[in-house]
Formats: structure tokens, C-alpha cells, sequence
């Protein structure tokens, strides 16, 4: 990467400096390496003829020239910047992913270091009865609608980052997304689980959160929201389609 910053400054340097236009009052225009004022003459190394020439001071456009240079050299110096900055976040970035535990699970970035998310419990509750979900033993498939939840009006684990970023380690090749948690009473619903007879299929209903994902490793993903995230509840989540088994590690937005 500092190599291909290196070479793409020195070729847009190179560039820059053969292609400067040195303007004349009567709106035409000379293509120049460099020039200089001296006097009352403006000498000039011309890029056509590769010879330095000169003409009169008060034929040249000196104040349209020096603006155009200016802002060239400007937008040369801003792109250099942007470039610099993409490669310390790659590097950043690279140095964060060698400190993702091995443990499974979500971890907010947070500066140069990772803040691991606590995996709630989760629960599992229909008209007739309410159990602890897990992952090694998915719910019974029963006609009708259940309820997942996880315990808490609000999440002990409080961010004011509207556009927080995670690293994930699934423990298995799973779905994961960021959800909407929807507060109720003393808990929080997961998702709305709709079971169809004669096992027809079963549909969960979530709040998903649109992220874009970036894989590092198997197994090993960053995911951030697309846009910033209003105040409220979230957590980051890995499920099975349409088995009703999931991991919830939740967070809250503040304000």
C-alpha cells in the first residue's frame, strides 16, 4: 500500500507539473512545465517545445494562472491526504482484526481497541408455555405464533456512537445482521416466530437493521449500519433460518 501511495504521488506530481497552463489576456493559453516572472517578462519552459521562451508580463493572465495552479495543487494535496488516511484505516484495521478474541461473538470497535458484548439470554414464549431458547435445542415446531425475547426493558451495554461498527465471530456459518429490539414491559422482543401446521415452514419477523458486511477471515466479519442508527435498542444477532435458534448480543443507542 505505501508503495502504490508512492508511485500515485509521484505520477500526479509529474502530472501536475506538466500540465500547467499559463493564460493570456487575449484567452488563449500556453501549455508549460513551469514559469516565473521576471520583470516585466514572464519566461516560460514550454511543454510542447521542451525550450524556455518568454513574452511580455502585461499579455498574461497572471491572476487567472496562479488561481488555476492554486486549486490544482490544492485538489493534488487533498487527494494525497485521502489517500494517506485510507491507508492508516487499512492498517488500523488490519491491526484490530490480529486482536478479535477467538471467542464467538460481537465486539464494538472502539478507536484502536474492541469492547466485548455480552451474549443474553434468550427466551422463547407461546400461548402455552416459555422456556430458555439454545442453540443445540431449537424450539419445538408447534402451530401458531411465539414470541423471542431477551430479558430488560433497556440494554446495560449503552453507546452514544450513532455509527457504531462490530467485528463478529460466528461459532458456526450462520446468518447475522444487526436488528431493532422492540422494548415491551420488562423484556425485549427478538422476533415473532410464526410457525405454519403440518411443518409448512416458519417465518421470524425482524426489525433488521440494513449493514454492510465485510469478511476477514472465516468465520471473522465487520458489519456496520448503512445509515446511523436512531436512540434505542439493537443487538447483534446469528441465526438458522427457519429453525428458531438464535444469539443475541444486545446494545442501546443513546442520544
Amino acid at each position: 500500500m505505501a508503495l502504490r501511495l508512492l508511485i500515485f504521488a509521484l505520477i500526479a506530481v509529474s502530472a501536475f507539473a506538466a500540465n500547467l497552463r499559463l493564460y493570456l489576456k487575449d484567452g488563449d493559453y500556453q501549455m508549460v512545465k513551469e514559469y516565473k516572472v521576471d520583470g516585466d517578462r514572464v519566461r516560460f519552459l514550454s511543454a510542447d517545445r521542451g525550450e524556455w521562451e518568454e513574452i511580455p508580463l502585461e499579455i498574461v493572465d497572471l491572476k487567472k494562472t496562479e488561481k488555476e495552479n492554486a486549486d490544482k495543487a490544492a485538489a493534488l494535496a487533498e487527494t494525497l491526504k485521502l489517500e494517506k488516511a485510507e491507508e492508516e484505516a487499512i492498517k488500523a484495521d488490519r491491526k484490530l482484526v490480529l486482536s478479535v478474541p477467538e471467542m464467538p461473538g460481537a465486539y464494538l470497535v472502539d478507536g484502536p481497541n474492541l469492547t466485548a458484548l455480552k451474549e443474553a439470554e434468550v427466551t422463547i414464549e407461546n400461548s402455552a408455555s416459555r422456556r430458555i431458547l439454545q442453540m443445540i435445542s431449537p424450539a419445538p415446531i408447534i402451530a401458531g405464533k411465539s414470541t423471542v425475547t431477551i430479558a430488560g426493558k433497556a440494554s446495560k451495554f449503552r453507546i452514544r456512537q450513532s455509527a457504531p461498527e462490530f467485528f463478529f465471530r460466528l461459532a458456526e456459518e450462520e446468518r447475522f445482521v444487526i436488528i431493532k429490539l422492540d422494548p415491551k414491559k420488562n423484556e425485549r422482543v427478538v422476533e415473532i416466530v410464526t410457525i405454519l401446521p403440518n411443518e409448512e415452514g416458519t417465518f421470524e419477523d425482524q426489525k433488521q437493521v440494513p449493514v454492510f458486511k465485510k469478511q476477514h477471515a472465516p468465520r471473522l466479519h465487520k458489519l456496520w449500519g448503512e445509515k446511523p442508527l436512531e436512540p434505542g435498542e439493537y443487538a447483534v444477532v446469528e441465526y438458522t433460518e427457519g429453525k428458531v435458534n438464535i444469539r443475541v448480543w444486545d446494545f442501546a443507542v443513546d442520544k
